[in-house]
């Protein structure tokens, strides 16, 4: 086996500049959680080495995230009735258990799970929980606590409470947002640590004490050890069902900067390889009751910007921040908290733009998924907003595809192509043929229905309730059906199917599939359903299924129309069979 590289000089770089940037977000991403600053910093560990090892990409950086703690603080506060240290240990029951999802969908080849989540979801979601971490980061600055949890309350209380608030404090927070701003410009520049460093300084020369501002406080690092919560199993139980949420979001977030990066520099992505290393990371940090951890893309963009060519940037990002809390950990105790609120705002301020849904008002696509998740997230808080969110999405796609739109389609002049008629009115519905194409694919919600559609206009067409199409002999010859929208069918679908091939057979209707995928061939050449022979979907194309027709119907040297039109029937299932072994 090849021995791995030595890091290179730009990872040196980076790991050294994003480390400054990680272990004050790390503080304060706890603070959001409501757990004890030092759950932030065994969380960047355990990030930061686990995936360091693990992972697939050379430029994420797995570490606490402030949506991650966020949807963990929500998801505390919903274990009602239990002490405060009981909710903690659910807390960290919730990470394991975020890591053992990850573990098991790794090794089910679940990589595609985050898809589950729609990006306007996604979207809407993150501009929700921005403004609210924004919100309720402002008490920390300025002193004044509120009472409600939900955001509007809150918010009402934190304005009516005014008077109350440290001016000393809000000006610290405004002046790091400020000069975070301006050094931003730099990205090898550690601006969030250069801004801690001030603070402290503030803080040890005792000005922080005149003006009323509080410090972290402890950082309790020295006895943290490995322990699994000692929960009872309806806790456990409990704390794998908020974790289910925990862990979507988290490889929601996580897959796509880890996606996007990739995209971006050309590189293969490993889902399912990416998400045992998430596993490992948050069981780890679970261990040592840290926070849950992802890939968030401020940290990831960061080390890709500062020059990462490889995953030792982050080993390297471990390693620096292990020394500067062996050498420094007293003098982070006396970080001032308006200063850990400036970065937590500072870090999801490229969040908070309503530029990021613009485009689905302007394509008129899943606005409402967005303002629902937007909504959701103010009106539920973030836990239930996400859900709640998830859910619409769902039933709006299910919505779509259980709506029967079913597509008649005609010929475009001089060309074997086939169009919707309602679309393309240029387009010559075939004589004698009815051709149907559902729309969206076959599936149990819309199977009954869109088949119903589709006998309905047979009824209309077939002039079976239209005296004068059976006076003048014309009306319906044949059904020409197009599943080039359904890879494969279930069990509701092929039943409706067969009930609709039977009774077409009732009416002496030959019906013909098109497009039909393999899949579909396969399951109808093993069921066998009564009135649908093999001929019926040997047809690859629309017109593969229409040119026999067409045959059958052109009359011979010396016969009649009506004999063509009479024999039609019968020759079209013929035809279709030779066309599949090319003897049409």
């Amino acid at each position: 086996m090849r021995a791995p590289a030595l890091p290179a000089g730009a990872d040196w770089v980076a790991g050294l500049s994003i480390a400054g940037l990680l272990l004050p977000e790390a503080v304060a991403y706890a603070g959001i959680a409501g757990l004890p600053p030092q759950a932030g910093v065994m969380a960047l560990f355990a990030g930061l080495l686990a995936y360091g090892l693990l992972g697939s990409s050379r430029f994420a950086i797995v570490s606490s995230t402030s949506s991650a703690a966020a949807v963990l603080a929500a998801a505390m506060a919903s274990v009602l009735h239990v002490s405060e240290a009981q909710r903690h240990l659910m807390g960290v029951a919730m990470v394991l258990m975020a890591g053992v999802i990850f573990a098991l969908a790794g090794l089910a080849r679940l990589g595609a799970v985050s898809q589950f989540i729609a990006k306007p979801v996604l979207r809407g979601f993150a501009l929700g929980l921005a403004l609210t971490i924004v919100v309720k980061q402002l008490p920390v600055a300025v002193g004044v606590h509120p009472q409600h949890s939900d955001f509007l309350r809150y918010a009402w209380d934190l304005l009516g409470r005014w008077r109350q608030w440290n001016p000393q404090g809000l000006a610290m927070m405004l002046a790091a947002l400020l000069v975070l701003r301006l050094l931003g410009r730099w990205k090898a520049v550690p601006g969030a640590l250069l801004v801690i460093a001030a603070g402290i300084a503030l803080d040890a020369l005792g000005y922080c004490g005149l003006w009323g501002i509080k410090a972290v406080g402890s950082l309790a690092l020295g006895g943290s050890r490995p322990e699994v919560p000692d929960l009872a199993l309806a806790d456990w139980l409990r704390a794998g069902q908020l974790a289910m949420a925990l862990a979507l979001i988290l490889y929601a977030e996580s897959y796509s900067s880890i996606r996007s990066l990739a995209l971006r520099h050309g590189d293969a992505v490993s889902p399912n390889r990416d998400l045992l290393a998430l596993g490992a990371a948050n069981a780890l940090s679970a261990l040592f009751q840290g926070m849950p951890v992802g890939a968030g893309y401020s940290a990831s963009s960061a080390n890709e910007v500062a020059g990462a060519r490889s995953k030792a940037a982050g080993l390297i990002a471990c390693a620096v921040v292990g020394l500067l809390v062996w050498q420094l950990l007293p003098w982070m105790e006396r970080i001032p908290e308006p200063l850990l609120a400036a970065i937590v705002i500072h870090a999801v301020a490229h969040t908070l733009n309503p530029a990021v849904v613009r485009p689905y008002f302007a394509w008129k696509r899943d606005r409402f998924v967005v303002l629902a998740a937007f909504v959701a997230v103010i009106l539920l808080g973030v836990l239930d907003g996400l859900l709640l969110a998830i859910a619409v999405s769902i039933a709006m796609l299910l919505k779509r595809f259980a709506e029967p739109r079913v597509s008649w389609l005609g010929q475009l002049a001089q060309s074997r192509d086939y169009v919707d008629t309602a679309r393309h009115p240029e387009a010559v519905a075939v004589p004698g043929l009815l051709i149907a194409r559902p729309e969206a694919p076959l599936f149990f919600g819309n199977a009954d229905a869109i088949f119903a559609a589709i006998r309905e206009r047979v009824d209309a067409v077939s002039g079976q309730k239209d005296e004068k199409n059976e006076k003048d002999g014309a009306g319906l010859r044949a059904v020409v059906l197009s599943l080039e929208e359904s890879p494969d069918l279930d069990g509701t679908s092929l039943e409706a199917l067969a009930e609709f091939a039977a009774q077409m057979q009732r009416q002496g209707l030959p019906l013909v599939l098109a497009r039909t995928k393999d899949a579909v061939r396969e399951l109808l050449a093993r069921v066998q359903p009564p009135g649908l022979q093999t001929s019926a979907y040997a047809a690859w194309s629309v017109d593969d299924a229409v040119r026999p027709w067409l045959r059958a119907q052109a009359p011979a040297p010396g016969a009649s129309s009506a004999q063509a039109q009479g024999g039609a029937k019968t020759q079209l299932a013929d035809a279709a069979c030779d066309e599949e072994h090319g003897k049409g």
